[in-house]
């Protein structure tokens, strides 16, 4: 037996149990666990692709880079083929769990689409297929490096973007 003391060490007690008495423990009564919500959240966000089966391009709405971003692909996009949601946003967060992500995590761009999501490079890499020309060709053949390498430089970028590129106070875009 241990005892914690002031400074954070340990005293060793010098209690011995009798023969007789066993170490093992029984549980007398178990406490019910809490039952979790089971959301099925393919189908709990259906309706954002019912009338628009357009991709959802989900980004952090904080972030420059990630405003940069949406820029970007909205001025290569002239057919309009990708729409936008900033993570944080109720939407995002629930596509987030669409894409089996944890709702909270804003660590990467991700594309949802009606039928499955993609997350970091290859968000990137999709996103370039759905706008103008040069960028479907690029991200053919960016598909060959292999993906960790691809999301090794994507995650270093990601977690320095707020230092490399800044942060704004609320979301600068917002369209459904």
């Amino acid at each position: 037996m241990a005892l914690l003391v002031p400074g954070g060490g340990c005293a060793r007690l010098g209690v011995s149990l009798p023969a007789q008495v066993s170490k093992r423990r029984t549980v007398i009564a178990a406490l019910p666990r809490p039952e979790r919500e089971t959301v099925d959240w393919v189908d709990a966000t259906s309706s954002f692709f019912q009338n628009d089966s357009r991709p959802i391009m989900l980004y952090d709405g904080v972030c420059n880079l990630c405003n940069g971003g949406v820029k970007f692909v909205r001025d290569n996009d002239r057919n309009r083929r990708i729409r936008y949601e900033a993570l944080q946003s109720e939407a995002g967060r629930k596509l987030l769990r669409r894409s089996g992500r944890d709702p909270d995590d804003i660590s990467s761009v991700v594309l949802v689409e009606q039928d499955r999501s993609h997350i970091k490079s290859d968000a990137v890499l999709r996103i370039m297929e759905y706008i103008d020309l040069p960028f479907p060709q690029l991200a053919f053949f960016l598909q060959f490096v292999p993906q960790f390498i691809r999301d090794f430089a994507y995650e270093n970028i990601a977690s320095n973007r707020y230092m490399m590129f800044g942060r704004s106070d609320s979301c600068e875009l917002y369209d459904n």
